[in-house]
Formats: C-alpha cells, sequence, structure tokens
C-alpha cells in the first residue's frame, strides 16, 4: 500500500505549480482589458456636438383661418312650370339667355279663359241695368209714399230688391278678377333675375298644370359658396358672424381667379358623422366666373392672435409627453414644453417659448436634452454653394477638353 505514496505527493505538486502558472498568465489579459474600458467611458463623456441650425421665435400677429373645399351654389334656382293646362303658343326668349324679373317667357293658349273674361263682363252689364232700375222703383216708391199712394211696406220692398241687385253686381265683378287671374296665367313670366337653363317646350306642346317644367331660372350674381366648418372653429365663426360676417375667400383651381365674399349663414346642428357645420359665403359674381356646381378652395379668417410667438412648424417635436422644442441656451439643446395655438402654412403660434430665444431647426432630431450643440449656416447656403459649384463645373470642363 505503500506503493502509491510517491505518486500522489508528485501529482499534489503538479496541480500547484499548474495552477500558478494560470494565474500568472490570466493577470496579464485582465490589465490589457483594464485600459479599453476606461478609454471607452472617457469617450462617452466627451460625445462630439451636435450640428443644427436654429431659428430666432418671432412675435407678430397671425391669423386663424379655416381652409375647405366648398361647391358654388345659386341663392335662387326656380323651376317655372304652368299654372293652368294648356298648349304654348309662344316662346318668347332663348336657352341660355340672361332674363330679369318679370319678363315674358311663354305666352299659352288663352282663348277659353278670354271667353270667360267676355262672359263674366257681359253678365256683370246685365245686372248692372236691373240695379239702375232697381234704383229707380226704389225712388218711385218713396214718392209714392209721400202721397199716401203706397204703404211703408212697398218701399221696404224696393230696397230690397236694390239690395240684392247690388251683391249680384259685386259677384260679377269677382267673377271678373278670377276670369283674369286665370286669363294671366296664360303669360309665364320671370319669377326671378338669372340664367335660363334648357327650355323643354315648344309652340303646339301641351303642358300639364304643375307638373310640366317648362325652364329652370338660376340667380347667378350675387351667387353663394356652400361648405363646412370643424366643430373646433365653431366658436370663432359664431363670433365672426355675430360680429357683420367674417371675410371668405374662394379659389377657383388652374389659376381661375381669387373672389372675396362674406359668410352669410350657418346650420344650427353639428353633423354628427362628420363633426362640422354647413356654412354658405355669398359673393358678387358680375362676369360670371363662379358657376353652380363648380369645386373651390375656401379659406376663411374667423380671428387674429395678437403678438403671438412664431416658429417654423418644423421646429416641434411630438415626444411621448407632448409637443416640443429644443431652445439653443449657450451653447446647450434644452428641451421646452409647448402648446400649438394655431398652424398656418409653415409657421406654428405656440406658447412656451420667448420672443427671440433660439431654437433648433435642422438637426433637432439628433438632440438630446442638455446635448451640446454647434451652430451651423442654414441649409439654404449650401445649396447656394452646391448651386455655384454646378454652374463651375461646365466651365472647367470645357477648359480641361481645350487642353
Amino acid at each position: 500500500m505503500n506503493f502509491f505514496r510517491p505518486y500522489s505527493t508528485v501529482a499534489c505538486a503538479l496541480s500547484v505549480l499548474a495552477g500558478l502558472s494560470l494565474l500568472g498568465c490570466s493577470d496579464k489579459p485582465a490589465a490589457a482589458g483594464t485600459a479599453p474600458a476606461t478609454a471607452a467611458s472617457g469617450t462617452a463623456t466627451a460625445s462630439p456636438p451636435v450640428s443644427v441650425t436654429i431659428v430666432h421665435a418671432q412675435q407678430r400677429d397671425m391669423t386663424v383661418k379655416i381652409n375647405a373645399t366648398g361647391t358654388v351654389v345659386p341663392l335662387t334656382s326656380v323651376d317655372v312650370r304652368s299654372q293652368v293646362t294648356s298648349t304654348v303658343r309662344q316662346v318668347h326668349f332663348k336657352e341660355g339667355q340672361f332674363v330679369k324679373a318679370g319678363q315674358l317667357l311663354f305666352t299659352l293658349d288663352a282663348r277659353p279663359d278670354e271667353a270667360n273674361v267676355a262672359k263674366a263682363r257681359a253678365q256683370l252689364a246685365k245686372d248692372q241695368a236691373s240695379l239702375a232700375d232697381a234704383k229707380r222703383q226704389l225712388e218711385r216708391s218713396k214718392q209714392l209714399l209721400a202721397q199716401n199712394f203706397v204703404s211703408q211696406g212697398a218701399v221696404d220692398t224696393a230696397q230690397a230688391q236694390l239690395d240684392g241687385w247690388l251683391a249680384t253686381v259685386a259677384a260679377d265683378q269677382a267673377a271678373i278678377a278670377a276670369s283674369n287671374v286665370a286669363l294671366s296665367y296664360a303669360r309665364i313670366t320671370a319669377p326671378n333675375s338669372g340664367r335660363a337653363g334648357a327650355v323643354n317646350v315648344y309652340p303646339g306642346s301641351a303642358v300639364l298644370a304643375q307638373q310640366t317644367p317648362l325652364v329652370t331660372i338660376t340667380q347667378l350674381d350675387p351667387i353663394g359658396v356652400s361648405f363646412s366648418i370643424s366643430q373646433r372653429d365653431l366658436t370663432n365663426a359664431l363670433a365672426a358672424l355675430q360680429g357683420g360676417g367674417a371675410k371668405v375667400s374662394a379659389n377657383l383651381p388652374d389659376g381661375g381667379g381669387r373672389f372675396d365674399g362674406r359668410l352669410q349663414f350657418m346650420d344650427n346642428l353639428v353633423d354628427a358623422n362628420s363633426g362640422t357645420v354647413k356654412a354658405k359665403a355669398v359673393f358678387a359674381n358680375p362676369d360670371n366666373k363662379l358657376w353652380p356646381g363648380a369645386f373651390v378652395e375656401v379659406d376663411q379668417t374667423v380671428a387674429t392672435l395678437k403678438d403671438a410667438v412664431v416658429l417654423p412648424q418644423a421646429c416641434i417635436i411630438q415626444s411621448a409627453r407632448g409637443a416640443i422644442v429644443y431652445v439653443i441656451d449657450k451653447g446647450v439643446a434644452m428641451p421646452r414644453p409647448i402648446k400649438l395655438l394655431h398652424a398656418e402654412g409653415s409657421d406654428a403660434a405656440v406658447t412656451g417659448v420667448q420672443p427671440g430665444e433660439m431654437v433648433a431647426l435642422d438637426g433637432r432630431q439628433n438632440l438630446r436634452p442638455h446635448a451640446a450643440v454647434v451652430v451651423r449656416a442654414p441649409d439654404k447656403a449650401a445649396a447656394g454653394t452646391g448651386a455655384d459649384k454646378a454652374a463651375s463645373a461646365p466651365a472647367a470642363a470645357k477648359k480641361s477638353s481645350q487642353s
């Protein structure tokens, strides 16, 4: 059994020597690895500044406008129909013609109504003759009563006959007036001034009372534009309407022209589906450039923000806590929460920034709170330099080819 002791002693010695050599080898990499970690930490604390462009916050008045797509609508558009069943005898205008209120448009066959008027007048003449006779009979009865030749009852009877004929004559006059009204229906005039549309009947055409459409008269000057106002702008729009009507501008597409009008009407109900209110503005249209059914771009000035702080919308960053901008103070980017009051085009009126403060624009997406910044020239200067280089390139190429 003693045979194994020398072997055990040698094995233990070898194990101790191997552990010491491994420990000595592991110390060198550990010391070498410490230096990179220190260098990395030094790099994090000394990150390079972020290059940005800046704008200065401006204080000025900013108009609050509502932009919408509107439709040109006529203020009045009337379908002209006949009030009697008859036949068209003559058309006194042409399709597409501008007509005035009261202008004669159609003449219908009026011979039956003319005959009725003549008959009523003849009946009136007959009854007037009977009325005159009743007056004479009353006068004679009064004279005979004064001479005691007749009784008072005879005078009362003559008076009753006279009153009856007076009523009959009045009825005849009313019948003539009614016949003249029916006769007037044979002359159809324009109910309003405007442009006549397509004529649907011709001389000889039969028309039915209140059924056959003859023509449509549409008013073009002035004319209206119908559009919708968002519920969030309802308060400002109502205040402008009560103040005499807000100014509204309509722009035709493709440079067709710009027109100024006034807000005239707002509906009394908010559409639950769209969250908007119907509105209508009135425009002068002497040249008839605004045509019913056309689409226009509408912008309406409803209020003015006095002394508002205005920034480019591109400066605003939407973060998890709301809208912010980075204000540059002593070379350091400071996040500043803001509230957007109104946006118009590329500008935005905000609160939370003081006039004259420097706000980061280009490069803002690379900023972090308290990051160091370096202000560079605006991109348009760089673009101008690039344009100069591009302009000089052909000259350089020409010189190279000549050489």
